[in-house]
Order: structure tokens, then sequence, then C-alpha cells
């Protein structure tokens, strides 16, 4: 695994990032930082995307203590915040180079190109979720990943009895995964 970055440098360094607010429509109506999207639970767009071994298996990962929402759970989805400017489908490959550094496989879209609206008490967001078959290897560089492996559909069924998962991740991306 590649060396993290200086872990509170990089978390101010993303409360600075640009973002894009939508509305409902998932139309943009104001770029704010993000530490301000965050603080006022702002409508934002993010990618989710499913990491899946040539065998079916799932790629899950749990999240680093320096996150800022959810930190140590796990998650079934690499994936973020689209930054302002930034489209879908650019953010889902940036995403996969950043989080676990695949830069080799393109992200198939799993839901018809429809951002779909997720809202609970921490975050309101305009989701588009994706699939991508790879094997690994994969480097965390950035940080953000504690641990990862792959499951199958029980190994991941018993994780989530046991585990804290992201809400945003299982709502939006399990249904689609089938």
């Amino acid at each position: 695994m590649d060396p993290a970055p200086d872990l509170p440098t990089a978390s101010a360094a993303a409360a600075r990032e640009l973002v894009d607010i939508v509305d409902e429509d998932d139309r943009v109506v104001d770029v704010v930082p993000r530490a301000r999207m965050r603080a006022e639970r702002l409508l934002h767009r993010s990618v989710f995307i499913a990491v899946v071994h040539p065998d079916g298996r799932l790629l899950v990962h749990q999240r680093s203590a320096h996150k800022d929402i959810w930190p140590g759970w796990w998650d079934l989805a690499v994936g973020g915040v689209v930054g302002s400017g930034e489209g879908y489908d650019e953010a889902a490959r940036r995403e996969l180079a950043e989080e676990v550094g695949v830069v080799d496989a393109a992200p198939e879209p799993l839901d018809d190109g429809t951002a779909r609206r997720y809202v609970d008490t921490e975050v309101a967001l305009m989701g588009r979720c994706y699939r991508v078959v790879h094997p690994g290897p994969f480097h965390f560089a950035d940080g953000e990943v504690v641990q990862a492996r792959f499951v199958d559909r029980d190994e991941l069924a018993h994780l989530l009895t046991t585990e804290r998962f992201l809400p945003d991740s299982l709502t939006l991306l399990v249904p689609l995964l089938g």
C-alpha cells in the first residue's frame, strides 16, 4: 500500500474544494466550498462506483477516521463528491484513480444516466451509480481507505449485520447491483 498523505492538510484542502449545489432537477444553482456544503447539508452531486472482481465478489472498504462524514464506517462503493464544473462520468474516473488507484478501467453507468436524490440527516445529494470490473491490485494512496477486501453475497450479508455501512451507498447502489 502506498503511503498516505498528510491527512489534516488533505482534509483542510478538501474543505476548500468548490462544489456545485443543485436543485431537485439536478441543475446547478450555486457554487460553494465543500465545508459549507457539509455544514448546511446542501444538495450536491456525488458518484458511487461498485468495484466488482471478475469472479463476482464486491470490493468493500472501511473509511478513514479523517473523513468529513461517517468516519470509520464501511462502504460498498468507491466514490464521492463531484467537483464544481466536473461531470459525473469524469468524477467517477477521478474517484477510481484517487481512492483505489484504478486508471485502466472505464466505469459503466448503472442508472440509465439519471441522478437519483438521497437525503438523510447527514447529507443531501444527487447520486449517479457505476460499476467497474477489476481484480486489483488497488492502491489507497489518498488516505481515505483504512482496509478493503472482496466479499461474496454471504460475507456482505454478514458484514451488514455487524458493521456500520454508508446509508447512501446502500440506498442508491444496492438495488442496481441485482
